[in-house]
């Protein structure tokens, strides 16, 4: 690990942060909480928000696929998600959900991102809720091309965090 150059879990706590945090909305696989909290230890994220029936640390399903980084990076829990937009918006947050919508810019056409980026994801099956998605400054479509047209809430995370970490 030390050739790596790994920060250790104090190091990542002081270290600035990267101005995007992650807004799960509903999400009900606590595996997939778990990924998104790795993803964002790797990028050196904000904070990741947690809304409505998506399950909060510390629980073992989580623990499984974050592998500490629950200890690493800021969370926050809220009832729903419309209130952690409203909080971001009063931040100076830019904020975008992720998903399939009329209007939705392609991340790969996405021009350079706002400083400070929220990123919301929806529930697995019914994605993001409408008074969310109306509070959003704009929706970020993945670009799909084979038959199915959804991928893992983890790896949308994934894929969106690159390509906007790519573009600052």
């Amino acid at each position: 690990m030390e050739e790596l150059n790994r920060k250790n879990p104090e190091q990542f706590r002081k270290s600035a942060k990267t101005p995007i945090v992650l807004v799960l909305d509903n999400v009900r696989s606590m595996n997939n909480v778990g990924s998104v909290f790795r993803t964002a230890d790797a990028f050196l994220l904000q904070a990741v928000y947690l809304c409505g029936v998506t399950a909060t640390p510390p629980h073992r399903d989580i623990q499984k696929t974050a592998l500490g980084a629950t200890e690493t990076v800021s969370w926050k829990y809220f009832a729903n998600a419309s209130d952690s937009i409203q909080e971001l918006k009063m931040d100076g947050f830019t904020i975008f959900a992720v998903e399939q919508v009329h209007n939705s810019i392609m991340l790969d056409k996405l021009n350079e991102p706002a400083e400070k980026i929220a990123l919301v994801f929806g529930n697995e099956i019914s994605g993001v809720e409408q008074q969310a998605l109306d509070l959003c400054d704009g929706c970020i479509e993945i670009p799909q091309y084979g038959t199915k047209h959804s991928l893992n809430l983890a790896v949308s995370v994934g894929i969106v965090v690159w390509e906007i970490q790519k573009k600052r």
